[in-house]
C-alpha cells in the first residue's frame, strides 16, 4: 500500500500542475460545488468518496488520458486506508478538507507550482500516517 502511495505522490502532483494550466472556470466551479456538497464535518466514508471524485476530476483536467488511467487504477487499493485514517486520526477530516480547498484555490488561480505543492503535501500526509502504523 505504501508503494502505491509513493507512486501516487510522484504522479498526482504532476497531473495537478498540468490541470492548473488547463482548468476552466466551469471545471473549478464544479470542484467547488463538489467540496461544498459534503459540509464541514462529513462521515469518513462520505469524505473518501468525495476525495476520490475530487482527485479524479483534477486528473481529468490534466488532459492526459494515460495519466488519468494510471492514477485511477492506483486509487482503488488505497481507499480502505483513507477511510481508516478518517476514522482514526485526529483532525484528518478537517485537514483533508483544508488541503482540498488549498489545491482548488491554486487550480482556480492557474498556479501550477502551488497546486503541485499542495497535492504533494496532501498525498504525503496519508503516506506518513500509514508508515507510522505499527
Amino acid at each position: 500500500l505504501l508503494e502505491f502511495l509513493r507512486v501516487r505522490r510522484i504522479l498526482e502532483p504532476a497531473a495537478t500542475a498540468m490541470a492548473a494550466e488547463r482548468i476552466t472556470a466551469e471545471e473549478s466551479g464544479g470542484l467547488r460545488t463538489l467540496l461544498d456538497s459534503i459540509g464541514p464535518d462529513p462521515a469518513a466514508e462520505e469524505l473518501v468518496a468525495n476525495d476520490l471524485e475530487f482527485h479524479r476530476r483534477i486528473v481529468a483536467c490534466s488532459g492526459n488520458s494515460v495519466l488519468s488511467s494510471l492514477l485511477e487504477s492506483m486509487s482503488g487499493p488505497t481507499t480502505r486506508a483513507r477511510v481508516w485514517r478518517g476514522l482514526t486520526q485526529t483532525g484528518a477530516r478537517a485537514r483533508t478538507l483544508a488541503e482540498h480547498r488549498a489545491i482548488l484555490d491554486a487550480l482556480a488561480a492557474h498556479e501550477p507550482e502551488v497546486a503541485r505543492s499542495w497535492a504533494t503535501v496532501h498525498i504525503a500526509g496519508v503516506e506518513q500516517w500509514l508508515a507510522s502504523i505499527p
